[in-house]
């Protein structure tokens, strides 16, 4: 049992350590095409400097890293036997009794370590670093106006009315509203050129309000210049209107926001807030899915690492094989993506859409290796 703790941890520091060399080495070549790519950027601005382009670089790393990571399991793990096989060390292992699943076990420990930790602790950091680039991004570089438009069409926003009073007097029987505005003027959430569509509970509609702005207030919604039109009624003009909300400002920004920029932690609140304000979040679904598949998928990476890398001693080609390696890597990794978009655009279930890739790897590095060894 002692040799066995002794291995197991040699082989562990020794695979830990080419993993952090190579992801290292991937994460100062990204560095340096970001760098390259937003001084071209920032060449046609007077007023950024070089120092704010390289700490939006940096601020950018943390989301090209995540991608990287699936491929410094495989390679380094590739690397790890190749090591090994060249130094014999497998051949002594495997000819002290030891099975293949034995010494694979702390390589795969390593992995699904790694994999917890990228998905706990380096995506909420990494969320809010590439929050901050984007800030900055938009800034400095876009220029965009504060104005937004979610939708070529405008913002669409969707949620249950309580059945309360209006400040007009008026009680509200319907059950849920449908809000359009064609432009949001920020950092207040101010809705210009507003319509209000309220529909019963068997989505039959009701009524229409239209105001020239709103204001998302606490606990309300508050339209000013209104007209309130009813089938059989007159035109109704009121200065002011409130819709009763139990959204925030920073609800609904952050239902807009990109997956890249959301924590691990917070994206299940940030799914409840899109669904209730009617939007469609499958992209985040599946993006969420993703992040709790990796601990799979990297175990799945170092099983595809042992078929290719393990037996290069006993056989000629090892080349041929290396370089299979790195197909089944890029192999698998659009494979994933294209299941993805998929998945995001709904045309196959999210779980499926996120856990297929990380399934199809793992039962596939299983099949080939319960047939290339014995034991």
């Amino acid at each position: 049992m002692k040799i066995a703790k002794t291995l197991g941890g040699y082989l562990a520091r020794t695979y830990f350590a080419n993993m952090l060399l190579l992801l290292c080495a991937l994460m100062a070549l990204i560095y340096l095409f970001d760098s390259v790519e937003l001084i071209r950027r920032a060449s046609k601005r007077e007023d950024v400097p070089l120092s704010l382009v390289l700490q939006m670089s940096a601020l950018k790393l943390p989301e090209m890293s995540q991608l990287l990571f699936p491929f410094a399991i495989l390679f380094s793990a590739m690397f790890t036997f190749w090591q090994m096989n060249r130094r014999y060390e497998l051949i002594v292992v495997r000819a002290s009794g030891f099975s293949v699943w034995q010494f694979l076990a702390p390589l795969m420990a390593v992995a699904v370590l790694v994999a917890v930790f990228q998905v706990t602790v380096f995506n909420p950091v990494g969320a809010v670093l590439v929050s901050r680039y984007k800030q900055l991004e938009n800034r400095y570089l876009s220029r965009e106006e504060s104005q937004i438009a979610v939708f070529k069409e405008g913002l669409w926003l969707r949620q249950q009315t309580d059945g309360g009073e209006v400040e007009s007097g008026e009680k509200q029987t319907e059950s849920y509203v449908i809000l359009h505005a064609a432009k949001v003027a920020q950092p207040h959430w101010v809705l210009k050129n507003v319509t209000l569509l309220y529909f019963d509970g068997n989505d039959h509609f009701n009524r229409r309000v239209d105001a020239k702005q709103a204001t998302l207030q606490k606990g309300r919604w508050l339209f000013s210049d209104v007209r309130i039109y009813k089938a059989g009624q007159d035109v109704k003009y009121e200065n002011f209107f409130a819709l009763p909300t139990r959204l925030t400002p920073e609800d609904i920004e952050e239902s807009f926001a990109s997956p890249e920029t959301m924590s691990f932690w917070r994206l299940p609140g940030y799914i409840q807030t899109l669904e209730e304000t009617g939007f469609d979040a499958t992209r985040l679904r599946v993006y969420y899915q993703n992040l709790l598949s990796q601990p799979l998928m990297f175990v799945a990476m170092i099983l595809l690492a042992a078929t290719v890398s393990m037996r290069l001693p006993r056989f000629q080609g090892g080349a041929i094989m290396f370089g299979l390696g790195v197909f089944i890597g890029f192999l698998v990794f659009f494979t994933s993506s294209f299941l993805q978009a998929l998945g995001a655009s709904g045309q196959i279930p999210a779980m499926l859409a996120a856990w297929s890739p990380a399934l199809i790897c793992f039962l596939s590095g299983v099949g080939v290796m319960m047939n290339l060894e014995d034991g």
